[in-house]
């Protein structure tokens, strides 16, 4: 090898180095001939004056959580909260990780980090939360909104979520959809309004765990009572957007003056004052504490009580089962609403929600409280496992598989929305335990015992 030094760079002149093939490299320029921010050419690929670092990347200072060290099909939460450091290993899976990295999103989500061995490949992202979605902020303080729709999840497509505040007085402003609206509320109370097709009209008070139901096209308002309130909303369009929404504001704006006079019947002055543009949120005057003194009718009436559009969930005992609740609204009581179905269901720590699908709909999932997580099977052999917290979205399309465990020590609360006329699923362990044993023995390799044990009646919740 001919190896020639200067003062400020080299030349390299070889054809083998450590019997490896060498470029002649073109001379190094001066620093100071270097174009900006790049560096010079002869960087390009092998070169004998390469500088390689040896760090040792195997002295990572870290500690297992419990459970972490077993068998990774067996697939033991493990919580990351106070451990220093976590690492995606799971039994004799994986490998550490030096870095870079942001711990707290390990231990938000471990099932992540470190997914129990029975997972295999990637499932749709059935995971949203609420808490990193855009805020729309109302005028003066008066509220706010942020959704979850295709934009963030983009299979689920079935379904949108809206979580909404209004401040007291305030209104979320005149307005219809292309889309059905549900709504929970999640606290406070608002007063909602609204007309149907024949002029019928209707106004009720709805509180913390009561639905309302506008059908696509039903104009309606919405205003929060003393203390200001906070409500999920749920529409039948994954793609749906609080933007595209019908607002009275848009609509007085965006038509000549003679015609709005032409059409209330007022003098065309009335309008010189209309707002220029979308409202959304804004404060208003407190609504009067009795509710009649808002009443209006046409010659048509008020809605009848079958077709009214809210229901008082709140007052619905909840169905107790071992290991936590569970309570429906669906079509069979809530008529107005044709095709939506929904569940609250409460877990006690260390039960879960039973492993089950929905054969007429996905799955729009809300979680209000406690730590939950979840594994989404989808056939032929797909499973992905997802931590779920307080204001996350879950999302699990028709027929594809899942249970929702209760992970933490306080109960853990969800919202199960579908699009069908009744509430429905299928219980894995029913199905076993109504199919004839021997089958069973003989497809699983279980002893006769074991299957004696499945149950025969669906558990909606079991208890661990």
């Amino acid at each position: 090898m001919l190896l020639k030094i200067f003062a400020l760079g080299v030349i390299v002149s070889s054809t083998f180095v450590h019997g490896a093939p060498t470029r002649t490299s073109p001379e190094r320029r001066q620093d100071g001939d270097n174009p900006p921010f790049r560096g010079s050419t002869a960087l390009v690929g092998y070169n004998p004056t390469n500088t390689l670092t040896n760090e040792d990347t195997d002295d990572i200072e870290f500690e297992f959580a419990p459970g972490q060290t077993a068998d990774a099909n067996i697939g033991q939460y493990l919580n990351f909260e106070d451990i220093e450091n976590p690492q995606p290993i799971r039994g004799s899976r994986g490998g550490t990780d030096p870095g870079p990295q942001t711990p707290e999103y390990s231990r938000l989500n471990p099932d992540k980090l470190a997914p129990p061995g029975t997972d295999h490949g990637q499932t749709i992202n059935a995971q949203w939360p609420m808490g990193l979605s855009h805020v729309k902020a109302g005028i003066d303080r008066a509220g706010w909104s942020r959704q979850e729709n295709t934009q963030v999840m983009p299979d689920a497509k079935a379904m949108a979520g809206v979580d909404m505040r209004l401040e007291p007085g305030a209104y979320r402003e005149l307005h219809w959809h292309v889309a059905g609206e549900w709504a929970l509320m999640l606290n406070g109370t608002v007063r909602i309004a609204a007309i149907n097709e024949e002029g019928e009209s209707f106004i009720d008070d709805v509180s913390k765990g009561d639905v309302w139901f506008f059908p696509p096209g039903v104009p309606h308002s919405i205003q929060a009572l003393d203390g200001g309130a906070e409500f999920m909303l749920v529409f039948d369009d994954g793609d749906f957007s609080e933007d595209n929404t019908f607002l009275i504001t848009e609509i007085m704006a965006h038509h000549p003056r003679e015609v709005l006079a032409k059409d209330l019947s007022v003098d065309i002055s009335a309008f010189q004052d209309i707002p220029a543009g979308e409202l959304f949120i804004f404060p208003g005057t407190p609504a009067p504490h009795n509710i009649s003194e808002q009443n209006v009718t046409s010659s048509t009436g008020p809605i009848t009580p079958r077709d009214s559009y809210s229901f008082h969930w709140s007052e619905q005992p909840a169905h107790r089962v071992e290991g936590g609740s569970i309570k429906i609204v669906d079509p069979v009581t809530f008529p107005i609403a044709s095709n939506f179905a929904a569940a609250l269901v409460t877990v006690h720590p260390g039960a879960m929600r039973e492993i089950h699908w929905h054969p007429a709909s996905d799955e729009w999932t809300f979680f209000l409280s406690g730590k939950g997580r979840a594994t989404l099977f989808t056939p032929p052999r797909t499973a992905t496992t997802f931590d779920y917290l307080p204001g996350d979205v879950g999302y699990f399309p028709q027929s594809n598989s899942h249970y929702i465990e209760n992970v933490g020590d306080e109960d853990l609360v969800f919202l199960e929305v579908l699009q069908a006329d009744r509430f429905s699923d299928i219980s894995l362990g029913q199905w076993l335990g109504l199919t004839p044993p021997q089958v069973v023995i003989d497809t699983l390799n279980l002893s006769p015992e074991t299957v004696s044990k499945f149950p025969k009646e669906k558990p909606f919740i079991v208890q661990g």
